[in-house]
């Protein structure tokens, strides 16, 4: 069965400036929806909204049917943050406890982890760092999973490694992403928004994305 997610008629401004006012974006299971924008056109904010930690008038729908607060359902959504979400002091054997993970199945993907099991995450590296959140956020058994800047920080190899990691996880969810690291985006989206001026648009070609002023492509 393909689940759906949908957000639209969206209001959000601060201090008088509109931020988000024509809104509508997609995402089903089995698919990876791409959302780009320049910075402080409100790509976290919608994120934010989606997810219901950012109140403002909305409508979010998981097949048809509205969530408010949807970061009170993670069979439902779960949400990679810009920054590090999980304490420092928790270990990687928590972690994976706690989101009902194999451990041994992350060390054969990320080899470089294999005595890692019992460190805190605060330990590790950036990089590493990022890599068990990105991993706990997508492989987790929810029906969708959104990722603001999951590229920060990641070396190249790392940055493969996770983009295989996606396209393999989207066969048991829908994925919404979005990255400054624009083309890593684009190489893995199936469908793909570009939110400018407050405004979605579904774009398609490399043309459209150039025409609306984003990037030369």
């Amino acid at each position: 069965m393909i689940h759906r997610l949908e957000a639209d008629s969206i209001q959000l401004a601060f201090d008088g400036r509109r931020i988000l006012s024509d809104i509508y974006i997609k995402c089903e299971t089995g698919a990876i929806t791409g959302l780009l924008g320049r910075n402080g056109q409100g790509k976290s904010c919608l994120m934010k909204i989606i997810y219901g930690s950012l109140k403002c008038e909305k409508s979010v729908r998981f097949d048809n049917r509205i969530q408010f607060e949807a970061f009170k359902r993670p069979d439902l959504l779960l949400y990679l943050p810009q920054f590090n979400f999980i304490p420092s002091h928790i270990s990687l054997r928590r972690i994976f406890s706690d989101f009902e993970l194999d451990y041994s199945s992350f060390e054969h993907r990320f080899p470089e982890f294999a005595t890692r099991y019992k460190a805190s995450i605060g330990s590790l590296s950036g990089g590493e760092r990022r890599l068990v959140e990105i991993y706990a956020v997508v492989k987790s058994a929810s029906q969708f999973a959104m990722l603001d800047e999951p590229f920060t920080h990641l070396n190249p190899i790392q940055i493969d490694k996770v983009k295989d990691l996606l396209l393999e996880a989207k066969q048991n969810k829908g994925v919404i992403v979005t990255d400054h690291m624009f083309r890593h985006v684009l190489d893995i989206s199936g469908t793909l928004y570009l939110l400018v001026n407050g405004k979605t648009h579904l774009v398609g070609t490399t043309e459209e994305i150039e025409a609306l002023g984003y990037a030369k492509v």
